[in-house]
């Protein structure tokens, strides 16, 4: 796995109130694969983690997403967190962002309540995805297609519904992102 996704770049968008261990794990696995992972936010120089209800660990946040070009990236990940998601959702610059992600067709690895923002960007009508499955509802009502299974992949997108899950995301994750890659190498050699 090392160096699978070598010269690979992920923005990891958050707010406070993400939970630690999907921003955590799934960094860790993309930094493990070689990748450069980026992280994210609309606000401070730093986020607030939680575990679950209680606070976790604050983290130094590496751009502010107003100079945050999604042309410079080559995938996004979007932790969870009930309060991270709900914030990030209202966010226009966030929503905007993975549009952008989307339009090009770049990977998204998604999980717990990160799809808020898919949902508020417009982006599931039609798609397959898991969430925690509290989002069920808001997933549906938007169009899109909500199973209850470990992770879904769906096209140039990655979900899964827990913490629980995190090995089969983290698994998934870098596969699409390593076959996204190399893609975008055989495109760039022709």
């Amino acid at each position: 796995m090392a160096n699978q996704l070598q010269n690979f770049k992920v923005a990891i968008l958050v707010t406070n109130g993400f939970e630690q261990v999907e921003l955590e794990r799934p960094r860790m696995a993309l930094e493990d694969a070689g990748a450069t992972t980026v992280l994210v936010a609309p606000g401070d120089n730093h986020v607030q983690g939680m575990n679950h209800n209680e606070k976790g660990d604050k983290f130094t946040v590496d751009m502010l997403l107003k100079d945050a070009n999604p042309d410079n990236f080559d995938g996004v990940l979007l932790p969870g967190g009930v309060v991270n998601a709900d914030s990030l959702r209202m966010e226009t610059k966030a929503r905007e962002f993975v549009q952008a992600v989307e339009r090009s067709g770049k990977p998204i690895a998604v999980i717990c309540h990160g799809p808020w923002l898919l949902v508020s960007a417009g982006l599931v009508k039609g798609r397959h995805l898991t969430s925690y499955f509290t989002l069920q509802d808001d997933i549906r009502n938007a169009g899109g297609n909500w199973v209850d299974q470990e992770t879904i992949v769906d096209g140039n997108w990655v979900s899964s519904r827990k913490p629980d899950d995190i090995p089969a995301f983290n698994r998934e994750m870098l596969q699409l992102f390593a076959h996204k890659q190399s893609n975008t190498r055989a495109v760039g050699m022709s």
